[in-house]
């Protein structure tokens, strides 16, 4: 495991290079290190606050569980499950999010950030 203390997700740098991430935020899994790491850092942008409530492992996983409350204001909660391989890799990182509401609105508006990077089909659509 990567020991980093710069405030980042410390499993980033522990990504395979074809992990995948499946998120309720998702529409379908999204694979590939670099486009992970830009869908995290897009969400990270979106909050104005993070408070962490829970972090422990089991086996190969770690889970974290945390608050967050988005630069518009609303609250929602996250909790994340980082599966390592044997040599401590990340091959497959899962993340859910609760309420309903301010989970659709976060991927609405990951959609408007994240459409050119990470194509089209993978978040909901902002309504005109």
């Amino acid at each position: 495991m990567s020991a980093n203390n710069s405030g980042r997700h410390p499993f980033l740098d522990d990504l395979t290079e074809d992990a995948v991430l499946s998120s309720t935020l998702l529409r379908q899994p999204v694979s590939g290190r670099e486009r992970i790491k830009n869908v995290i850092a897009a969400v990270g942008a979106l909050y104005q606050t993070q408070t962490p409530r829970f972090l422990g492992a089991i086996e190969n996983r770690t889970l974290l569980q945390y608050d967050a409350v988005l630069v518009d204001g609303i609250s929602i909660r996250g909790v994340a499950v980082i599966e390592r391989d044997d040599d401590g890799n990340v091959p497959r990182v899962s993340v859910t999010f609760e309420p309903l509401d301010a989970a659709m609105h976060l991927s609405k508006k990951l959609g408007t950030l994240l459409r050119e990077d990470i194509g089209d089909g993978f978040f909901l659509s902002e309504q005109k």
